[in-house]
């Protein structure tokens, strides 16, 4: 018997439930777990996914006409999005749930952007801050904490909100996508990337699988491209546009799978002498999560675009 993803409880109190959307409890405490997940996985990241070049927390883009490496491929999903968005070089961008930076960088080095990063993490945004000084980009990219749900900043301060695997990470998705909409100037632009569901029944060894990549990847939830086109419809967003990059990013997948096997010795050995936490070891373990959730088609990749007029 199938079983829906709206109608099970999750282990998070946080996860997938209509009635905790509203709930201040829930949301403290996803931001809490949130920002204790990517410190803990600070080290992981560095050493099993990204470099010091692109600092990329996200998946890459491959295209199948080009020769690519792992890290060149992160980079191209900057590449992509960038372009996806019409982004010039002349406007400010608020990169809403920054990471280590990465994607700030990359405007503000290749393109001369104002860029201006967001994390719930302290420590994200002090090591972002440290690699801009040591790139001399800080006089371009700035990193500081914040909330993506809810900003300092002013109504219609920004030309783009940039979200590269981030927007997930919200509890309601409307919340992010409407504060993105109060920040954006008019004709501002919403440049996301991220996975959504492309179904949600699954039978039990499907929803083990659903189970392990939010949880070790502490996303609350993800939506589906219809949910998420009303939402943006709801906020007052225009000319919103898929492109969908599963086959793109397969590849990526891969390699995580790969990487998480050739890792597999050290992960048991590590845990077995006590120096790795559970939050860590979940994350390890997403590693071959994640292989199945997107080559079993229970999600999908897509760039979204939209415009504030």
């Amino acid at each position: 018997m199938p079983v829906n993803i709206f109608h099970l409880e999750h282990n998070k109190d946080y996860h997938n439930s209509d009635a905790s959307r509203n709930n201040d409890s829930s949301t403290n405490n996803l931001l809490k777990d949130t920002i204790e997940y990517y410190e803990a996985c600070h080290n992981d990241y560095l050493f099993a996914w990204c470099n010091s070049d692109n600092l990329a927390l996200h998946y890459g883009y491959w295209d199948s006409q080009k020769k690519y490496n792992h890290h060149q491929a992160l980079l191209n999903t900057n590449r992509k999005l960038y372009k996806a968005a019409e982004i010039k070089s002349t406007e400010h961008v608020l990169d809403a749930g920054c990471g280590l930076g990465g994607s700030s960088l990359w405007m503000a080095g290749e393109h001369n952007n104002k860029v201006t990063g967001i994390t719930l993490s302290n420590k994200q945004a002090a090591y972002a801050n440290k690699k801009s000084k040591n790139r001399q980009l800080d006089d371009l990219a700035h990193f500081e904490v914040a909330d993506f749900c809810n900003t300092p900043f002013d109504d219609e301060s920004f030309d783009v909100v940039w979200a590269l695997e981030s927007a997930c990470y919200a509890l309601n998705k409307g919340d992010f996508i409407n504060e993105a909409y109060r920040v954006l100037k008019k004709g501002g632009r919403l440049a996301l990337c991220d996975a959504f569901m492309l179904r949600r029944e699954f039978n039990a060894k499907e929803w083990q699988t659903v189970m392990q990549f939010l949880n070790g990847w502490m996303v609350p939830n993800l939506s589906d491209r219809e949910d998420f086109t009303q939402l943006l419809d709801n906020a007052g967003f225009e000319k919103s546009q898929i492109i969908d990059i599963s086959q793109q990013v397969l590849p990526s997948s891969v390699h995580m799978f790969k990487t998480a096997t050739r890792l597999a010795p050290l992960q048991k050995i590590s845990k077995w002498l006590g120096l790795r936490t559970q939050t860590q070891s979940d994350n390890y373990q997403v590693g071959f999560a994640q292989y199945d959730f997107f080559h079993h088609q229970m999600a999908e990749y897509c760039i979204f675009t939209a415009i504030k007029n």
